[in-house]
């Protein structure tokens, strides 16, 4: 728009659809802050109608109206030029992009008038703005129908595989090292960036794949720990994505033979993500994790990771005795290591010393000694525990119990009157006991070391605003649950809040098995796993099956994963 910028209010005067005194009135709601805009406030003063708004200031500014009687017509060239306005900026702002040609980005905006809105779109996509005119209604209608499930992150690689302006991975190599750089650089791929990792935090992501294949690639988010497909790119834009996060990482971009591992740091959706991220070569090219830590949603209470109230009590007990080992198991991603944190965190104080050793230190404690594993100097899990003998501690946490030095100095530090705390790989609770032996620990050390095993899975919750009452299969039960047929169960459908999962957050299930008198003289005696866990049962200690299936009958999880997350073995 050329010249001096009309106001709103006076084309509304002069438009004979609100008189001056409304305008003084909506201008002193104004002036009591919230930053909402002179249209917003005289339409929810009541003094216009939002449609009227509109439409009289395309008249008067000569700028067209848009409707969503129009979508149709525009709908695919708008979902495919997204990538252009991140969505949160396009949300808190009421924009939509509608088209762009020859230099020229053409918006649909509640208020044409707003040029700092109309600069900052101007420098951030370093084109020409044009404007039309449309209610707040339509924009956010039209917002949501673009940015449906992956919606966003499909139409910016549609629109990518369009553009012209990449190499292809050989004539980039060809080209040099420098030219590869330029071509990472450019300003499309690190959109494309941004809007995976934006997207990733939009759908509560935890880890986000990007893998090679032999004609395609593919991108999947681990959503509530299952990993989900999105848009993928092509082949070639797929390469400079993976060497642009490499920088980032700062990663080594000309290697793609050897595993790779690194870090960032980075502001997506106004908060600030860890990102650890590793490469692995495959046969058509370099596959790469971006592992996401939110350190500012890691509540570490034990009160509400899932544990059962009985449960509860039983690892309080434990974990505030003097002296012993508490083993934690369960596989990669299984949240031991937030039960583990949560634990030292109720347990940290001016008078306690508590020094761990993790491969890789996740989150930091205040008030805890954090040592990271550095194997390629010599600090691994072993030679870092005989320095913490010296060092007067009350409680050590050994990130996991890989070995027989290792696993030997636990046992002595438990001895010694120290409370050890470790992770261990195996299916169960009792399996933990015949591991230890397997390494090479004594069945009598082990018997008056341990104090506690717990083992543990995640499962999903299901979404309270979709889930829906359900009829089971009662012959897919387990045999060893005791089903009450008068309980109303659930399963999930999927709604916009859940991402259409039909699952949102997950919480931990446990099998906690304290090691009391009985339970060491049979350990002690080398007794097969099958009278330990038939002990177990006696005691009523739960099955991570029992466990599962009891937040089926409370309606937190459902009959699917309760049966896709445990494993039952038989003695």
């Amino acid at each position: 728009m050329a010249g001096k910028n009309p106001r709103i209010g006076d084309l509304l005067i002069e438009a004979g659809l609100v008189t001056a005194s409304q305008v003084e009135q909506a201008l002193k709601q104004q002036e009591k802050g919230g930053g909402e805009l002179l249209g917003a406030t005289l339409i929810r003063l009541g003094f216009v109608d939002e449609k009227n708004l509109a439409t009289a200031l395309s008249k008067q500014l000569k700028i067209p109206f848009f409707s969503m009687e129009n979508w149709p017509g525009i709908a695919s060239n708008a979902k495919r030029l997204t990538y252009l306005i991140p969505e949160v900026y396009a949300r808190k702002n009421t924009v939509l992009v509608i088209e762009r040609k020859d230099g020229v980005m053409v918006v649909a905006l509640t208020d044409p008038t707003d040029v700092v809105l109309l600069d900052n779109l101007q420098k951030m996509t370093r084109l020409e703005i044009e404007s039309v005119i449309a209610t707040r209604t339509d924009i956010i209608a039209a917002l949501n129908q673009i940015y449906t499930e992956g919606g966003a992150l499909k139409s910016a690689v549609e629109s990518f595989r369009l553009q012209s302006g990449f190499e292809s991975s050989a004539a980039a190599g060809a080209a040099g090292l420098g030219n590869a750089v330029a071509e990472i650089d450019k300003a499309p791929v690190v959109q494309l960036t941004n809007l995976i990792l934006d997207e990733a935090m939009r759908y509560r992501a935890s880890d986000i794949h990007l893998e090679p294949y032999e004609k395609e690639t593919s991108i999947r988010f681990r959503i509530d720990g299952v990993l989900k497909s999105v848009a993928p790119p092509d082949k070639t834009i797929f390469t400079a994505l993976v060497s642009r996060l490499k920088i980032l990482s700062n990663m080594d971009i000309a290697e793609k033979r050897l595993p790779q591992d690194g870090s960032f740091t980075a502001t997506v959706r106004n908060k600030v993500y860890d990102f650890r991220v590793s490469t692995v070569p495959t046969i058509y090219g370099e596959k790469m994790v971006l592992r996401i830590l939110d350190r500012s949603s890691a509540r570490l209470e034990l009160g509400i990771l899932g544990f059962e109230a009985d449960e509860l009590a039983l690892f309080r007990e434990a974990i505030n005795k003097p002296n012993g080992l508490i083993l934690i198991t369960g596989p990669t991603g299984s949240g031991k290591t937030t039960t583990l944190y949560s634990a030292l965190n109720e347990l940290k104080g001016e008078q306690v010393n508590i020094t761990t050793i993790e491969d890789p230190v996740e989150y930091q404690l205040e008030g805890v000694n954090q040592v990271q594993v550095k194997s390629s100097i010599g600090l691994t899990f072993a030679s870092a525990l005989r320095s913490f003998l010296r060092q007067d501690p009350d409680i050590i946490l050994v990130g996991e119990t890989r070995d027989l030095e290792t696993a030997q100095i636990c046992i002595r530090s438990s001895l010694t009157g120290h409370l050890v705390f470790s992770t261990i790989h195996t299916n169960d609770a009792i399996s933990s006991v015949t591991r230890l032996q397997d390494i090479g620990i004594e069945p009598f050390l082990v018997a008056s070391s341990l104090t506690l095993i717990v083992a543990q899975r995640l499962v999903r919750r299901l979404c309270e605003k979709c889930k829906m009452p359900h009829q089971p299969n009662w012959e897919s039960i387990p045999k060893e649950v005791v089903w009450d047929r008068s309980k109303t169960i659930y399963q999930a459908v999927g709604c916009e809040d859940c991402a259409k999962t039909g699952y949102l957050g997950r919480m931990a299930i446990y099998e906690i098995v304290p090691v009391y008198e009985d339970m060491r003289e049979l350990i002690a005696k080398k007794a097969p796993i099958s009278e330990l866990r038939a002990l177990a049962l006696k005691n009523g200690w739960p099955t991570l099956a029992q466990s599962a299936f009891k937040k089926v009958f409370l309606g937190i999880t459902s009959l699917d994963e309760a049966l896709r997350m445990v494993m039952i073995r038989e003695g």
